[in-house]
């Protein structure tokens, strides 16, 4: 790791910010993929039934 001097928590709090929003948005992304994927099942089901 490089010397960051003064500057280490300030670099070091901004790679962990960057970190902590990447696996956010992955969590998220795929949390929403799966509630789709399960909203489209239901609509598909209803459809079949109906028509």
């Amino acid at each position: 790791m490089p010397d960051l001097g003064k500057y280490a928590v300030t670099v070091l709090s901004a790679y962990g910010a960057a970190i902590t929003l990447i696996v956010a948005l992955v969590v998220w992304t795929l949390w929403r993929g799966a509630r789709m994927r399960r909203l489209l099942r239901e609509a598909e089901a209803r459809r079949a039934r109906n028509g």
